[in-house]
């Protein structure tokens, strides 16, 4: 098969990159990370979640973001909402897409929501109609589908199984997620090609963690499968705070350095996207994880570099 012509990125920094940062972001900084990231043309933010602020404290300034943004034409702004309040507090504050999730490891889903898959699928019917109901996108998430920290390894058919309770909710796309990052690329193609045949391709997404170092080699794996969509975090920020030894999403300046040199068109302008990842860096304090985004800030502040 041959790869897709052009992706869509999917940024996920603003809500899976900072959900877990225990100091809390100013809420103009979020602001300003969403806006910077329109604006280097990523066509698809996810920019908060309207949960519990006893769970999430970080995300408890999701009407006020949703609020300040500058909202670019052509932009979806996806929030996650776990329930009805949470949903009636996205429709409130004008999100462009509802994201709901779920597991493809029951181990997992106790773990993360305290249900079993069938228990958070039904959880989810209320969200999904009202979704639709309003005219607004649904994106169905699934955990956990290359591997669990709880039970190992996780069959493709129950990958397959929840892609098709998902679809029967509604959802417009679909991520299959490797959550705490040991998914290899043969893996990948072969949970993507199945995955592939209860879904529309087109419309299914790739979410990768690079615990690992597996993630640029799985959505490699991925593009061969025809899969057009890619979640990634700037400056490789986020994790997953019930997968033991998960570490950060992919970063999106590795992934865009990557389809830049396959030659497929994302959009997305590098240079924006690395200033992008130091800028948010140095304001949470924390060092860069993108091995591109460092690489390509130290040639611009000392030339071109000596090597070795």
């Amino acid at each position: 098969m041959m790869t897709p012509r052009k992706v869509k990125i999917v940024e996920v920094a603003p809500r899976d990159g900072l959900q877990n940062e225990k100091e809390f972001v100013p809420t103009e900084t979020k602001i300003a990370l969403v806006d910077r990231l329109a604006h280097a043309g990523i066509e698809n933010v996810e920019s908060t979640s309207f949960v519990s602020p006893k769970w999430v404290p970080q995300m408890s300034d999701a009407a006020a973001v949703l609020a300040g943004i500058e909202r670019r034409p052509g932009t979806i702004y996806s929030v996650l909402t776990p329930n009805m309040r949470g949903f009636e507090g996205a429709l409130e504050a004008r999100a462009d897409e509802i994201v709901i999730f779920g597991a493809a490891s029951e181990a997992f889903s106790q773990k993360n929501i305290n249900c079993s898959i069938a228990e958070s699928i039904a959880r989810f019917e209320p969200v999904a109609k009202a979704t639709k109901d309003a005219g607004l996108r649904l994106r169905g998430s699934i955990s956990c589908a290359l591997g669990c920290p709880y039970q190992g390894k996780v069959a493709i058919d129950a990958v397959v199984d929840v892609v098709e309770r998902m679809k029967a909710l509604g959802c417009d796309e679909i991520d299959i997620a490797d959550t705490i990052g040991v998914g290899t690329p043969a893996r990948t193609r072969e949970v993507m090609a199945a995955a592939s045949k209860a879904f529309p391709r087109e419309r299914l997404s790739g979410h990768f963690h690079d615990t690992y170092g597996q993630a640029i080699g799985n959505i490699y794996a991925a593009l061969l499968e025809g899969i057009e969509i890619y979640h990634a975090s700037v400056a490789g920020l986020g994790g997953c705070p019930y997968a033991k030894g998960a570490t950060g999403n992919v970063a999106t300046e590795d992934v865009v350095y990557m389809l830049n040199g396959l030659g497929i068109e994302t959009g997305v302008d590098l240079d924006q996207l690395v200033e992008i990842g130091d800028w948010i860096s140095r304001a949470i304090g924390k060092p860069s994880a993108s091995r591109a985004g460092r690489a390509l800030i130290a040639k611009k502040n000392a030339g071109v570099a000596a090597c070795v």
